[in-house]
């Protein structure tokens, strides 16, 4: 279920009482870990409704502020943002979980805490704006995906306000048409309407076979066709191309994800 996460709001005060940062988001987590028969599993780690926020950090001119969250079996999460004199922007997303939490990692070979760092890409956001991202962005790093939606932030908050200005992440902006107002006016010379053409169709996707091993036993078979259909001001078909396709994944004794990469880019995985 993507939406069994808590989201979680977190208001830092500084000395004075005033909020210095703030914070609304919901985020989970995709994990993949090795057992102890040296087989791998997938395991979802989602929030819980309790989640405190030890060792924020409000931050200033000198220093970086820190977002830093803890939950579950001794998992935590954290940001930094660093500013400038006109913008700030997060620095490195931290993610500790805990593989000693057997409710979540059954017969984990690997003991203890395990750190992964990524990069944030948000990008540098004037200060005095509050960064708001509604669209579903992921990174994908040491066996972990974190996914993240409905974010709200504003580090080095001015007079304790949050501001109403928003810097809003690319995924939510609407693409704009390009301009018309050209073809409007040729078309007013013209006596007779230009022939139309009909759309080309799409042609069915080529059928591809994809395989998954464990070792050196193939313990995952697919056999087919994809094709995207993403529908927003228009349809548009996108056929996925099995030679330029990799598979990639994971088999376990009760699961197995089957993930179809283009590069870098995760297409779509089962």
């Amino acid at each position: 279920g993507f939406f069994q996460s808590y989201a979680v709001e977190v208001d830092l005060k500084d000395a004075s009482n005033a909020t210095c940062l703030y914070a609304k988001w919901m985020m989970k987590f995709l994990i993949k870990y090795e057992t102890n028969s040296s087989d791998y599993r997938n395991t979802t780690l989602n929030l819980p409704s309790n989640v405190t926020h030890n060792g924020s950090v409000c931050g200033n001119d000198t220093q970086a502020a820190l977002l830093a969250v803890q939950f579950g079996e001794g998992h935590s999460w954290s940001i930094n943002f660093t500013k400038t004199n006109e913008t700030y922007s997060g620095d490195f997303i931290t993610f500790t979980y805990n593989t000693n939490d057997t409710s979540l990692f059954p017969d984990a070979k690997r003991k203890g805490p395990i750190t992964v760092v990524v990069k944030d890409t948000a990008g540098q956001i004037h200060l005095n704006n509050v960064f708001v991202c509604r669209s579903t962005e992921s990174f994908e790093a040491g066996n972990v995906t974190q996914i993240y939606w409905n974010v709200t932030v504003q580090a080095f908050v001015q007079n304790g306000t949050v501001s109403k200005k928003e810097s809003r992440c690319p995924a939510d902006t609407p693409t704009v048409p390009p301009s018309t107002a050209n073809a409007t006016t040729a078309s007013t010379t013209t006596l007779s309407p230009a022939p139309t053409t009909a759309p080309k169709p799409v042609e069915n996707p080529v059928t591809g076979n994809y395989s998954l091993k464990s070792g050196n036993t193939t313990c995952l078979l697919a056999t087919v066709g994809l094709q995207l259909n993403i529908s927003q001001d228009k349809p548009h078909l996108i056929n996925i191309n099995p030679k330029t396709t990799s598979a990639d994944g994971a088999c376990g004794n009760t699961t197995a994800t089957l993930k179809l990469n283009d590069g870098n880019s995760t297409l779509i995985a089962f």
